[in-house]
């Protein structure tokens, strides 16, 4: 148990008057009154600079260190790092960079114990998404080697089937593949000046028998001819493609998707519109996620890989831009980002 600072102040100044005193004592002109005055000034004033000293710069700080380790165990971690170099107090000093070291390794085990969730989910989604092609494609192989394959509609049937599945397991392995070359760096953007309202126009033309088959209207709405921005065209069109295609698959029959460019004076503000179901507003924060979906049952009948809209963020994320999503049930969904102008 720490001593008490003021029964402490009061010992030391006691031993500390005692000592002048007796000091002074041996001059000459020191007579008893002088000697007294002597013992209560130094008394006085050495209790209260020790005082001062113990409590301010020694005890309130090592009061302070326990009220941290409590506010670590706590996992408070308010702490401001402006106020660290302010004090000339050592140990005020001490007790901040002791707080501030224990609450940034503290933060990095929740990010490791963080990424390590991620990384089991990710595993656990990866898994379950091959199983589902992989399962589907194997059974109408073996039902076709049991006996089926003598029946020629069975057999174009379930090869038809099994081709279906192969498909969509070929679409999630090249997405995995993009994603992961885009994480690691190993796809770089090639930069160029290119029409983003041409390219919207040829995926427009790509995906008119999709849009045909749920009666959608494809829209363009832009103040320009021409909408010259500075991206990899390869990439951004791929954004477009992924976001429009979702647009129709998502969308309501006999909808509409319609795809704005707005002149921001430095940027071009791109957005693709629906006006379909919308998204719930508990899915919002996630939808960029790998394998996260809306309906999981309907996008995983649709061959779907889940992984778009990840793709679609890191491809803006390389081209120093965000991508954002404003929507509402019945209402539609809106899906916006910005390239510079070239």
């Amino acid at each position: 148990m720490l001593l008490n600072p003021k029964l402490l102040a009061t010992l030391l100044s006691i031993v500390i008057a005692i000592f002048t005193t007796s000091f002074l004592s041996f001059l000459p002109e020191a007579n008893a009154n002088i000697l007294f005055i002597c013992f209560i000034a130094s008394f006085i004033i050495a209790g209260l600079l020790i005082y001062f000293t113990l409590d301010y710069l020694v005890f309130q700080e090592i009061n302070k260190m326990y009220d941290t380790i409590n506010r670590l165990k706590m996992k408070d971690f308010g702490v401001s790092r402006k106020k660290l170099y302010k004090n000339a107090n050592p140990l005020k000093k001490l007790n901040d960079e002791l707080f501030v070291y224990v609450s940034k390794k503290e933060q990095e085990v929740n990010e490791l114990k963080r990424l390590e969730k991620y990384r089991r989910e990710f595993l656990a989604n990866v898994s379950h998404e091959l199983k589902t092609p992989i399962f589907a494609a194997q059974g109408f192989v073996h039902t076709l080697l049991d006996g089926a394959m003598d029946d020629e509609r069975v057999r174009v049937k379930f090869l038809t089937k099994a081709a279906k599945s192969l498909d969509g397991l070929d679409i999630l392995v090249k997405d995995l593949l993009t994603l992961s070359q885009m994480e690691t760096g190993d796809i770089r953007m090639n930069r160029e000046r290119i029409d983003i309202k041409q390219i919207t126009k040829e995926v427009f033309e790509q995906l008119e028998s999709k849009a045909e088959t749920k009666n959608v209207s494809l829209q363009i709405k832009s103040p320009e001819t021409q909408v010259w921005v500075k991206a990899d065209a390869q990439r951004i069109g791929q954004v477009i493609t992924n976001l429009v295609e979702n647009a129709i698959k998502y969308g309501n029959e006999d909808g509409r998707v319609l795809v704005v460019f707005e002149d921001e004076k430095k940027d071009w503000r791109i957005s693709v519109k629906d006006n379909g179901p919308g998204i719930a507003p508990e899915h919002l924060s996630r939808i960029f996620e790998r394998f996260y979906r809306v309906d999981k049952a309907r996008s995983r009948s649709d061959g779907s890989s889940g992984l778009g809209l990840a793709i679609v963020k890191h491809i803006l994320n390389a081209h120093k831009t965000k991508i954002t999503v404003a929507s509402k049930p019945d209402k539609g969904t809106t899906f916006s980002f910005k390239l510079s102008k070239e």
